[in-house]
This record gives structure tokens, sequence and C-alpha cells, in this order.
């Protein structure tokens, strides 16, 4: 299996550009706060499909998602890995992905995480270990980003997906670390580090809903 490649994520942000913007309206919020060089962590709250493409398009810099293995399926598998996407099996601590992952911020690149690990409310109110995990090992900082609007109204074309044209935003917040610098990796700090992780988020969720009226 290659390995994610940044040629192949920076294809995968032109396709998401052409595509977010063309269906919908991004409406982007504080992306100045991604560091522009180095390693770096987004992560994004997850409540609809288009979510991960609508980040891929809209971040300033090409992002390499890790994304659940049951979407590689038929043409979509050659093609997402080709735009440099991770799968990762949710079912066990797949070793592939996490090696992948980690060698992605190793090389300072970008990694999206969705750290609720499936399609859910959105609202960060359950986290998974695997963003603290990724977080604590590499030292690279945490980004919050809100997508907010792609769950509000059903498309009259097709119903699976907000209206087209429809404004959906993206919020970018401030970088964070989540270690607590003593660099610690044991199971303690881990839990301890998805605490204050989840906290950051949640405030972050919560003031972009504040600011953007949604």
């Amino acid at each position: 299996m290659t390995a994610p490649t940044p040629r192949g994520a920076a294809v995968g942000r032109g396709i998401g550009i052409g595509l977010m913007y063309g269906l919908w309206k991004p409406r982007v919020l504080g992306a100045w706060r991604v560091p522009m060089s180095g390693p770096v962590i987004l992560a994004v709250n997850h409540s609809h499909m288009i979510d991960g493409p609508m980040l891929m398009g809209t971040a300033p810099r090409p992002v390499h998602f890790l994304i659940k293995k049951e979407a590689f399926v038929g043409p979509l598998d050659p093609f997402l890995r080709g735009i440099g996407q991770l799968k990762v099996d949710r079912t066990t601590a797949d070793r592939t992905a996490i090696s992948n992952a980690l060698g992605v911020l190793a090389d300072g690149g970008v990694l999206g995480i969705f750290p609720e690990g499936t399609r859910g409310e959105g609202d960060f109110a359950s986290l998974r270990a695997g963003l603290s995990y990724f977080a604590v090992r590499s030292g690279a900082p945490i980004v919050p980003v809100a997508v907010l609007g792609s769950t509000e109204r059903r498309g009259r074309l097709i119903r699976g997906l907000p209206p087209l044209r429809g404004r959906v935003d993206v919020v970018f917040g401030d970088p964070f670390e989540a270690g607590d610098g003593s660099g610690r990796r044991t199971r303690k700090a881990l839990d301890e580090a998805t605490v204050r992780i989840q906290e950051r988020l949640t405030a972050h969720l919560e003031s972009a809903r504040r600011f953007t009226g949604r």
C-alpha cells in the first residue's frame, strides 16, 4: 500500500475547491489561524457527509483525512487514495492507518480527523482517543473546526444534501497543544489530554454558533 502524498492531497484540495464553491456558498472564517507550515491536526465536527469535502475545499492547506474503510469501495478506493486520503478500520487498532497518519505529521502535513469517529450530532459530545494519541505522540497543534449549516435544510433536487447554493459556514479556531508539556504518553496522560481537547472543541463550537447565529 502506497503512503499518502502531499501532491495527492493538493489535487484533492483543488477538486474540493471546485465542487464546494461550485455547488454551495461556503463562508470561511478564521482560516488565518491555521499555521501555514509544519504539522497540524484539524479536528472537525461531523454531522453530514459533505463536512470532509467541505473542509478539503476551504482549508488553506491540503488535508489528509482519516476516513472509514467502508467509504473505500469500487472506484472510490483508488480515487480517495490518489488524493492523499487515509483508510482506517475503526473496529481495531489499525496500525497501517496510524503509521500513515503519523507519517503525514512527521512530514509537516495537515491531518484531518473527525474526533467523534462517525457522523452524529456534530457537537463533540463523545470523543475517541485517537485524536489525543496523534496530538500527544506528534506534538502537532490542534486547530478546532466547526462546519455549520450542512444539516439545517434538505435540498430539493438531492434530498440527502444541503440546498444547492446554500451557505455553509466553516469556522477555524485558535491552535492549541493537547499535551501537558511533560511528553508523557501513558493511558492517564491520553485520557487527560482527551478531556482538555473536548473542552476546547466544545467551547469553539459554541463560540462559532454564537458568531454565525447557527
